[in-house]
């Protein structure tokens, strides 16, 4: 088996958006050895660099440049700033590209995440486009844009790019959270007017019956700036280091601490959807400090299934198909990496 990598390389970021999971303390960073040391203990298909703006870390065209040598597929999350400082070449050597949209309009991005971000972000989406380099507009489901998620999937669209969409996990607050109805109805929203290329969101995942899943706690690792080795980048509990990973190598899902995230609550043992949904996210549950209890979100606990209608899209060769809990959509009018409708 190969892993999916995620790699925080650092908590350093130029913006300060409320919603955001990353440790906002001192800037911590993941040195070229300590990379070297993941790709060395596991085989590695795909690694993602995201948590901070990894083009403040100092070593980040040499980690790049790394990564490439290794033929490892490479994709990173950026807010536009680090896309901006790359030249063409760099850029072209990233698998995907994403870049973060959590509002569909100028005002309403600029307020949240900073003054000039919308025009940034859509400049290096449209420089994506221009050369083939596949990209992705990512945003985070929260209680202030579940309803306008379709919207942003129109962005991406006019852009040549995909839509991936995280549900907001309270890593620090609460305040973006969804409500059960808010959870949903953005879901609903969001596959009226898109056809899915794939869904792990495990709730999601199940009443659609695309069978797969998350990758958590099985095919993926994530290394925090701090060098935690853990299942699943909101995973609270940080009990796994670099040393640990070398020693373990890719008997690392073995783990007490890979298998934990694997918890299937007992409530949930008898239900029709437990193999696909496994309790729901138990990143999420485990913030709760519920992880013995089913996800949240869940409808059969509430009385019954939902029904969601939904379409698909042809599927995608995008390094985080299946590595997260994550749904990626494609709207009517995206444009495909040769420039193809």
């Amino acid at each position: 088996m190969r892993f999916s990598v995620g790699l925080g390389l650092t908590n350093a970021c130029n913006l300060s958006c409320a919603h955001c999971y990353r440790d906002t303390g001192p800037p911590q960073y993941l040195t070229l050895a300590d990379v070297r040391r993941v790709c060395e203990s596991l085989p590695v298909r795909a690694a993602n660099l995201g948590t901070g703006e990894n083009g403040l870390h100092p070593e980040f065209q040499a980690i790049v440049a790394y990564l490439r040598e290794r033929d490892v597929a490479t994709s990173i999350t950026s807010n536009g700033y680090t896309l901006s400082i790359v030249d063409d070449d760099q850029l072209r050597a990233f698998h995907d590209v994403e870049v973060s949209i959590d509002f569909p309009t100028e005002a309403e991005q600029d307020a949240f995440r900073g003054p000039g971000n919308w025009r940034l972000v859509l400049e290096q989406l449209d420089r994506c486009r221009r050369l083939g380099v596949t990209a992705t507009v990512i945003a985070v489901m929260m209680r202030t844009n579940y309803d306008r998620l379709a919207e942003v999937a129109r962005v991406a669209a006019e852009h040549g790019a995909y839509f991936r969409v995280n549900v907001y996990q309270p890593v620090r607050a609460d305040a973006f959270t969804l409500s059960y109805e808010q959870y949903w109805e953005g879901f609903r929203g969001l596959f009226a007017a898109t056809r899915i290329v794939s869904c792990s969101e495990p709730l999601v995942n199940a009443l659609l019956g695309l069978g797969g899943g998350c990758g958590c706690g099985r095919s993926t690792v994530r290394v925090t700036p701090r060098a935690e080795v853990l299942p699943c980048v909101y995973w609270p509990k940080r009990a796994l280091t670099l040393a640990d990973l070398e020693r373990a190598g890719a008997e690392i899902p073995r783990s007490a601490a890979f298998e934990e995230v694997l918890t299937v609550p007992a409530a949930c043992r008898a239900c029709a959807y437990v193999a696909t949904c496994g309790g729901g996210c138990a990143s999420r549950r485990a913030l709760r400090g519920r992880l013995d209890e089913p996800d949240e979100y869940c409808p059969v606990v509430r009385g019954g299934a939902l029904a969601l209608d939904y379409r698909l899209a042809a599927g995608a060769d995008l390094p985080k198909v299946g590595s997260a809990c994550t749904t990626i959509v494609q709207a009517e009018g995206a444009v495909s990496r040769n420039g193809a409708s």
